[in-house]
């Protein structure tokens, strides 16, 4: 019977919105591209090179015998072209060198962790696909694949995803200076979740909007938060959002302190055995 890994695995699918597991749940990664994934191959194969040319130099000195040294440089060759990778591959769940200096991970379809059988199809294809082929079979079935994949990961059903993403900046920002006295007795507490996530994500795009398109969504999301606010400031619509989102955000940052405060006061109550508990 298959474990739950691989029954997950068989079942997760790539579409347009990206990876999809058997439970119709969406995985937020980013698939590599060809591309990328090529830089990374190359770095691995340069290792791989590097390695079996260490091992010709050293065998050269040792004066072994011709048949002895032909069979010594095969056992060099699988080690560094086959189980270096796939230790490597197993042991890191999925990294390599090529793969950390690039920011990529290789995981199953249903974005699990790859294991052993999984490192071991895609470096013994990668014989084929990438050393026979000098890497002509890979980045043709890479380019023709949506999602970049090579024949070692339609194999072994995983792909590479992209895991250094760029920080995204801060946009918070505080009360406007022209508001820090309303914003002393204002009530914001009103203010629905899904109309204050919006006036986050106006703020978030606004410098994406020419200035007419801004100031008309900024009355209209006034205009609709302005029943929740008492009181009312005088200010324009932008700056008057801005001082409610800072300070509904100064306000739920603070009463989100406060119970952590309190729970970790309820710490040494909650761990503690009863009175009279016999020690174990």
């Amino acid at each position: 019977m298959a474990d739950g890994p691989d029954v997950a695995q068989s079942v997760a699918r790539f579409d347009d919105e990206g990876v999809v597991t058997g439970e119709a749940v969406a995985l937020d990664i980013r698939p590599a591209s060809a591309v990328i994934r090529a830089g990374g191959a190359a770095i691995d194969v340069l290792v791989s090179v590097l390695l079996i040319l260490g091992v010709l130099l050293a065998l050269s000195g040792l004066g072994i015998d011709p048949k002895g040294f032909q069979a010594v440089l095969i056992a060099a060759v699988v080690t560094c072209i086959v189980i270096v990778p796939t230790t490597v591959e197993t042991a890191s769940r999925g990294r390599s060198l090529g793969k950390l200096a690039l920011g990529l991970r290789v995981v199953r379809d249903d974005g699990g962790s790859i294991g052993f059988r999984h490192a071991f199809i895609r470096a013994l294809t990668g014989v084929i696909e990438i050393y026979l082929t000098f890497g002509g079979l890979a980045v043709l079935v890479g380019f023709l694949n949506p999602s970049s994949k090579r024949l070692g990961d339609l194999l072994a059903g995983t792909h590479s995803q992209v895991e250094r993403v760029p920080k995204l900046p801060s946009t918070a920002f505080g009360v406007p200076a022209e508001l820090q006295a309303w914003a002393k007795v204002a009530d914001v507490a009103r203010l629905p979740d899904p109309l204050a996530r919006r006036v986050a994500a106006f703020f978030t795009n606004a410098a994406h909007l020419v200035p007419e398109s801004r100031a008309r969504v900024a009355a209209s999301l006034a205009a609709e938060v302005a029943p929740f606010v008492s009181p009312l400031p005088s200010a324009p619509p932008e700056r008057f959002l801005a001082g409610v989102a800072a300070l509904r955000r100064e306000r739920d940052a603070v009463a989100i302190a406060l119970v952590d405060a309190r729970m970790a006061s309820l710490a040494p109550v909650l761990t503690a055995t009863p009175t009279g508990f016999p020690e174990r």
